[in-house]
């Protein structure tokens, strides 16, 4: 596999001022609900400092519940790519790679016994851009220097989907499973799901993911040492 530091889009719209004396390198991350978007973000944090690597998740720009559209039985539907302050998100990534460091309030899908945080968005020689629609968006799309789709069987991602939502979100079981099948599975379907032959790679995480894991980390290390170079 051959990626060239600067990447595949030599034209995007966001160019760095004067703080930043390489482009960062920027990684979009997607794949179905339940995938393992997550897990393999918690495992690349671990193996570099804020300082090397900044991770953007979709799930901190939200709209405020109210806004959110409800299906015919009056759900809200968080599934839909309009669901996304896309202005915020694409504004936020343009900030990060012109060198200014960003802050936002936690989103916490409305858990009443969360309490939301205030998260600390780092430039960094390498930007992860993670979440449900970061292929389908198209100002976000072509930012991407390496898209990587996570890949698992339905019947996992349903049992994985329960287990979050119910210990994060306090949703109770069946509404977990209404909404799996009513919102999150046509949206995988619709909005995810044809963007996988786009991917540079896909990471099947049915049984496990690590070699995808190190072939990341491979990636991410080789970007951060170039960037030094350029300092």
């Amino acid at each position: 596999m051959d990626i060239n530091y600067y990447g595949k889009n030599n034209s995007r719209n966001f160019e760095p001022d004067m703080k930043i004396k390489y482009k960062p390198f920027i990684i979009g991350i997607t794949g179905g609900s339940g995938a393992g978007k997550t897990t393999l973000i918690k495992l690349l944090r671990e193996s570099f400092t804020e300082d090397e690597l900044c991770v953007v998740s979709q799930d901190d720009y939200y709209r405020p519940r109210e806004e959110q559209k409800a299906d015919k039985l009056g759900i809200k539907n968080f599934d839909l790519p309009g669901s996304i302050d896309r202005k915020a998100f694409k504004e936020d990534i343009k900030k990060l790679l012109q060198g200014e460091t960003i802050e936002r309030l936690e989103y916490t899908f409305n858990n009443e016994k969360s309490t939301p945080q205030t998260l600390i968005f780092k430039p960094a020689p390498v930007i992860i851009v993670e979440g449900l629609f970061v292929f389908h968006l198209k100002k976000i799309r072509k930012q991407l220097d390496l898209k990587v789709f996570m890949q698992a069987k339905e019947n996992l991602k349903v049992i994985r989907r329960i287990t979050r939502d119910q210990v994060e979100r306090n949703y109770p079981l069946d509404d977990v499973l209404y909404r799996y099948q009513n919102h999150v599975l046509p949206t995988y379907e619709k909005y995810i799901l044809p963007y996988m032959n786009e991917a540079d790679i896909i990471i099947n995480n049915n049984q496990g993911m690590e070699m995808g894991v190190e072939t990341m980390k491979a990636i991410i290390r080789d970007k951060v040492r170039a960037a030094l170079e350029v300092k």
